[in-house]
């Protein structure tokens, strides 16, 4: 397994992480295990979590995900083989974001950081995190598929510079290691960097937004930011929910998949994201690629890209996510993947 490396920290992170959002949900504590075991023993040491996991976010069923991995890791001789990612929820600004995680106003401040990684270390049995990520602004962006940007006046907002200043704190006690944003904007990544440069405070190592054959808008802001300021994108949804699969062309909904069994995982299905699916299955049918392969192995060439992170409910999905790290995609295949996306240019942003 590649390794590449996480910002400028000196820590060396696996190409394919591990994500677990389903664990809770649609995953047991006995699946974690056995995903875990998989990942170590084919050379992925970055797992990454959320005290919002798993998805959908309920009441009955958050920090379930850290739970199973604090099981994991608590037996001997485990935490020091893997790169433990968590992250802290932001305000609940959205319909989707949770309300339920105190009370919806979790504010980047000292009150809010110190309460969530607090319980995100209990429930992961370790002292320490190696990457800390704030899970989204703590301010109203265009994010998660949004469209168009609305700019609220006199909004309540924590500032970037007090939010470093309390992950400092935590760097200096010893309990995170390194920090990263997620789902970030252009304009809130190079705010984190220039406060970093002119303050002294801590460097954000990454970033961890959306990317795939659906939705490559990481390219159009955020990209040269990540290239040339060393903070590399750890890429979620590389399959689009699976929507790159293949699997629910045409009206298909495979029992048990994500996209048939919740209504918010909708982002990736309309009509012309599935016929951008289409042509991008079917250029892999004629080269004789798997579809998946062809998804995740696109990504896994980007030069601004420091981990892409598979997630999967099965150990055949797993192995088969695993097995896109060895994928080379000749240039005749990558040609294919431009016409495309020039015909349907990002059409699940």
């Amino acid at each position: 397994m590649q390794t590449r490396p996480l910002g400028r920290t000196g820590i060396d992170v696996s190409l394919i992480a591990l994500g677990t959002m389903t664990w809770g949900e649609q995953n047991t504590e006995a699946d974690a295990h056995s995903q875990l075991d998989l990942a170590l023993e084919s050379g992925i040491n970055l797992i990454d979590a959320a005290e919002m996991y798993p998805v959908p976010p309920r009441p009955e069923t958050q920090g379930r995900t850290e739970q199973y991995i604090g099981t994991w890791v608590s037996k001997a001789g485990r935490r020091d083989r893997v790169v433990l990612a968590t992250k802290a929820a932001g305000p609940a600004r959205k319909p989707h974001n949770p309300r339920h995680i105190r009370g919806g106003d979790c504010f980047f401040d000292r009150k809010n950081l110190e309460a969530a990684l607090h319980d995100s270390l209990k429930r992961l049995r370790t002292d320490y995190v190696d990457l800390y990520q704030l899970h989204w602004p703590d301010r109203s962006t265009n994010t998660f598929g949004q469209l168009g940007y609305v700019h609220v006046k006199d909004e309540v907002t924590t500032p970037i510079d007090e939010t470093l200043r309390v992950l400092e704190d935590f760097i200096k006690a010893g309990k995170v290691r390194a920090i990263g944003v997620s789902n970030e904007t252009p304009w809130g990544l190079s705010r984190f960097v220039q406060y970093a440069e002119t303050l002294g405070l801590p460097r954000v190592a990454s970033i961890q937004n959306p990317y795939n054959l659906l939705n490559r808008s990481f390219e159009i802001g955020l990209s040269e930011i990540a290239l040339r300021e060393d903070v590399g994108l750890l890429a979620y949804s590389p399959l689009a929910f699976g929507v790159l699969s293949g699997k629910y062309l045409a009206g298909a909904r495979p029992a048990g998949a994500r996209v048939t069994l919740f209504e918010r995982f909708q982002r990736y299905t309309n009509e012309n994201a599935e016929a951008a699916t289409y042509e991008y299955v079917k250029l892999a049918h004629k080269h004789g690629i798997d579809p998946v392969h062809l998804a995740l192995g696109f990504v896994n060439t980007r030069d601004f890209l420091t981990s892409n992170i598979i997630g999967a409910t099965t150990l055949a999905q797993l192995r088969q996510n695993i097995a896109s790290a060895a994928v080379t995609l000749p240039a005749e295949v990558l040609a294919g993947i431009d016409a495309i996306h020039r015909r349907y240019p990002n059409p699940a942003p």
